[in-house]
């Protein structure tokens, strides 16, 4: 049996582990991003809508893992940058699907080098991070899991 004050220890916090990681990979990308105007979470939704160029707010809130509260604000900013459209749907008002404009579709060319400079700062072969983002997706989906359950 683990010794309950040992897991308590900072280092052997799975959750500090990947919260202390996500910082870091964030400073990563902010020089990388900031010099084509972008923050991370707008490069995350340019990501999606790269994928497929119209998605309701509803479903990219799903893919990202964030709210209407921060999503709104963000999707806002981009439009206002000329990223992105929000349209109502005619025959449901209540839906907004998001579409990249034309400069929003021309950043994905600009960030083709991104991920490359990424992995080349994790120091991990190309292999290495597959698996490691396989790991982490593996784990999101079994604490979320979790959290449904509990609900």
């Amino acid at each position: 049996m683990p010794d309950p004050r040992e897991l308590q220890r900072l280092d052997n916090q799975l959750c500090f582990a990947l919260y202390s990681s996500s910082l870091v990979m964030t400073k990563l990308y902010k020089p990388l991003l900031g010099a084509l105007g972008l923050t991370y979470p707008q490069y995350l939704v340019l990501l999606v809508l790269w994928g497929s160029d119209a998605i309701g707010i509803s479903e990219l809130g799903e893919r990202l893992y964030l709210d209407s509260g921060t999503l709104t604000p963000l999707l806002k900013r981009m439009e206002s940058a000329g990223l992105v459209v929000r349209e109502r749907v005619a025959a449901d008002e209540r839906r907004v699907i998001v579409t990249l404009t034309a400069a929003g579709r021309e950043l994905r060319r600009k960030t083709e080098g991104v991920p490359m400079q990424v992995a080349c700062a994790t120091g991990c072969k190309l292999d290495e991070i597959s698996e490691l983002t396989a790991r982490l997706q593996a784990l999101r989906s079994n604490v979320a899991n979790q959290l449904a359950l509990a609900a």
